[in-house]
């Protein structure tokens, strides 16, 4: 027997209410807690499911086979996280952030958007057809609780797991306004620097040294001047290269997004170059951008006339899918070390980095999946590319899987991370509906 609404919001209110919050020590037995109800709600409807240990965090690694020859069927490989944000501030909620509460049109609390709602839709989904002996395809789950805090056990399991998958689904996003679908098929990756220079052994008087001793700021702005964006708002050729540029298909999607003006605007930011807010998309989707994310030397606070002998900088690189890595590092350091000024010592040290990772808008996993979405949503996905970086789906890729990442709430209100998080109130029945014609249409795959 199908689940009705009320079942399902207050399976979805049980969910929520345990408060795994992965900043915070003092949740860990929630980050459990959590973990035991998923692994519990698909075993609860016919799947296997167990708690794996992996770092400090559990993982929930479970299937479901296919109702029918499941030896033959395709294998999904889905993820989505159980971890939440903080709900602080608290006082800024109109309703308890852990209690799922329905007004004015929307469900309210911690997490239903981000992403205990979105893992709930995919799970009640294949339970369903599992059920009813309608599920066509093998679906196996890898859920963590550590995504919020950036932890990588999960991303370690991909690509450790030997496990078959022929395309991944990850539930961890959103539609871009009511009635409009997107899937994410790109990331940018990442590459972050730490980068020091000293020009000296001890701080001088600038009356006394001025003019004479080299400082060291002086030096790491010259070292930098190399790889900051030009007049037009792009970086040295050197460190764009590589970069698939976007398809036909991408650019007519990304020109439905809002506006670049309007995305600036909100902020209140100020456009790199002109035309930048035109080409705001193919700008922070589809190329390279360079940031000093913060510098440190002398005394900044004080009247302090002090010359600095060393100084410091934490740069980050979004690479663009298609870009080598370690083809860009080594050109970012070529680029400092050719800036530098004669006789200034020079440090540079990776603190971070991940791939950039593409999957083709005309793979039959992305065509199948956006056809069952138009089919409950009322309208074809916009294919995008996400100018962060996301681990899981560069590892998901680099294992030759077809991937996209989607998700139910609305981008524009749904409050991700901040008070009042919330989807609109048929987002269950909705999810549930999609997830399942999702999983119904992947039987097709490679037919």
């Amino acid at each position: 027997m199908t689940p009705s609404p009320d079942d399902l919001r207050a399976a979805l209110a049980e969910f929520v209410s345990i408060p795994s919050v992965s900043a915070d020590t003092a949740h860990a037995a929630d980050i459990d807690a959590a973990a035991g109800w998923v692994a519990s709600r698909i075993e609860d409807g016919g799947g296997k499911a167990e708690l794996v240990p992996w770092g400090t965090r559990p993982l929930v690694i479970g299937e479901f086979a296919a109702s029918t020859s499941p030896g033959d069927a395709r294998t999904i490989l889905c993820y989505a996280h159980f971890d939440v944000q903080p709900p602080d501030p608290l006082e800024l909620w109109n309703s308890p952030p852990f209690e799922l509460t329905q007004r004015d049109g929307r469900l309210y609390a911690r997490g239903v958007a981000d992403d205990k709602g979105n893992m709930f839709v995919l799970v009640e989904a294949v339970r369903q057809l599992a059920a009813e002996g309608d599920l066509p395809v093998n679906v196996r789950f890898a859920f963590d609780g550590e995504e919020e805090v950036g932890g990588d056990s999960i991303v370690e399991w991909v690509a450790a797991d030997e496990g078959r998958a022929d395309a991944a689904l990850i539930l961890d996003g959103g539609m871009v306004r009511r009635g409009q679908p997107t899937f994410a098929i790109g990331v940018r990756g990442m590459l972050y620097f730490h980068v020091r220079v000293r020009t000296g052994t001890t701080d001088m008087h600038s009356g006394m040294f001025g003019a004479a001793a080299l400082n060291a700021t002086h030096a790491l702005i010259a070292a930098l001047s190399g790889v900051l964006p030009g007049p037009d708002g792009r970086l040295p050729d050197e460190l764009r290269v590589g970069a698939t540029a976007p398809t036909p298909e991408e650019l007519e999607a990304w020109s439905s997004l809002p506006s670049g003006t309007d995305q600036l605007s909100h902020y209140g930011a100020v456009p790199i170059a002109t035309g930048a807010a035109d080409e705001f998309y193919l700008r922070t989707f589809a190329d390279t951008s360079l940031d000093v994310n913060g510098i440190a030397s002398g005394s900044p606070d004080l009247v302090k006339t002090v010359l600095p002998v060393e100084a410091r900088a934490n740069v980050s690189i979004r690479l663009a899918p298609g870009q080598d890595r370690d083809a860009i590092r080594a050109a970012f350091e070529r680029l400092l070390r050719e800036g530098l000024p004669a006789g200034a010592e020079l440090e540079i040290a990776v603190r971070n980095s991940a791939k950039p990772a593409l999957t083709a808008a005309d793979a039959d996993a992305i065509r199948l999946v956006g056809a069952a979405f138009e089919h409950t949503v009322g309208a074809p996905p916009l294919l995008v590319r996400s100018g962060g970086t996301l681990p899981i789906y560069a590892g998901l890729v680099e294992r030759g899987l077809p991937t996209l990442a989607t998700g139910f709430g609305i981008e524009s209100e749904c409050n991700v991370h901040a008070p009042n998080e919330n989807v609109p109130e048929n987002t269950v029945e909705l999810g549930v509906a999609t997830m399942r014609e999702v999983f119904v249409r992947l039987g097709e795959l490679g037919s």
